[in-house]
């Protein structure tokens, strides 16, 4: 019983470092490239937070069960958005950029649209529609990179700036483009601190990934240990398991004060588990829409779960786009629905 509480803990303090770093490796680039966090946390930290969970539909999908990938796409995008989104907008609602948002939230909601078309009017996800789920995360990541290279400002002239005071950037490499020794340290230290930015990012995602892996097996053998039923363990820790990366990374960014990472990257993972985790199970195995419960005759996951996602990401994302600024209230209204979900549920 030591040795699973040791590594419960390990995996606590792996979780909490390694969230650190992973956000300071995403606002590091942001800054480098003065790109918006919010378009850093839709791409680069959403991938890593995502991971976790192509794997395990990747693998699921392998040993036969590839309809988990649906159930795990769908409750991942309800417990990122009401749960993990709810939570950090309800305690610190900030500003949000209507130009860096449009973009994610136009392809999440395509997607989706797809996504509820195939599975109301068709009830199969074939090979051919996993490949173009695939399609759709391979356009959003070259549209993006599109993107950031039209708003990128030069990393040298940044450097130029940063090092040598409030001149203009055509007076700084003016000045100093006859001093070959000056430009090429602007160069090293840029290429330093790039390199250094993107290491805490990847070792961030690996810690995550294990401390998170650690935890969850540790906790389910001590709750074992303890008498906690199976079904209590699988509707908390698992469940909870699934959406560590995106928790931490929310709660460690906005205690650092950003506040769009968190959203960048909450909208990034809900796309990302539609085209990319759905995406990849559904072409490894195809597999009909489960129906484990009916509601009139109809099935429950049709009637209640794609409607919560759907209404959870709109209430989340059309008053912000319009307003540029996150509310308390959507945080509050989100929770609500997320204990509602969790209640209907048990019933059904």
């Amino acid at each position: 019983m030591i040795v699973p509480i040791l590594l419960l803990a390990l995996g606590f303090v792996m979780l909490i470092k390694g969230g650190d770093w992973f956000v300071d490796g995403a606002t590091g680039i942001a800054r480098r490239f003065h790109l918006p966090e919010l378009l850093i946390g839709a791409t680069v930290v959403s991938i890593g937070t995502t991971l976790p969970e192509v794997m395990v539909s990747a693998g699921a999908a392998f040993q036969g069960s590839g309809s988990i990938a649906y159930g795990n796409a769908i409750g991942s995008i309800i417990c990122n958005t009401s749960l993990i989104a709810a939570l950090t907008i309800a305690i610190k609602p900030g500003p949000a950029a209507r130009k860096s948002m449009a973009l994610p939230v136009a392809f999440f909601f395509g997607a989706a649209a797809f996504y509820c078309a195939i599975a109301y009017f068709g009830g199969t996800f074939s090979r051919v529609i996993g490949i173009l789920l695939l399609c759709i995360f391979l356009i959003y990541m070259i549209s993006t990179v599109l993107r950031m290279k039209t708003t990128a400002a030069s990393v040298e002239t940044v450097m130029i700036e940063e090092e040598f005071g409030a001149m203009n950037s055509e007076e700084s490499l003016e000045m100093y483009s006859g001093e070959d020794h000056v430009v090429e340290s602007v160069r090293e230290g840029t290429k330093d601190s790039l390199l250094k930015d993107i290491l805490l990012l990847v070792l961030g995602a690996v810690l995550i990934a294990f401390g998170a892996d650690l935890l969850v097996d540790n906790a389910i053998i001590v709750a074992e240990k303890c008498g906690v039923s199976e079904k209590v363990i699988g509707l908390t820790i698992v469940a909870l398991g699934t959406s560590l990366p995106e928790l931490v990374t929310a709660i460690t960014a906005l205690a650092k004060g950003h506040g769009s990472l968190s959203l960048g990257n909450i909208i990034g993972a809900n796309l990302f588990n539609l085209v990319l985790v759905s995406g990849a199970a559904i072409t490894i195995n195809p597999f009909n829409v489960p129906a484990s419960s009916t509601i009139a005759g109809i099935n429950a996951s049709l009637v209640i779960d794609i409607p919560v996602m759907l209404a959870v990401m709109l209430i989340m994302t059309v008053p912000t786009l319009f307003r540029e600024k996150l509310s308390r209230w959507q945080g509050i209204l989100l929770l609500g629905i997320y204990a509602a979900f969790c209640v209907v549920q048990f019933v059904i």
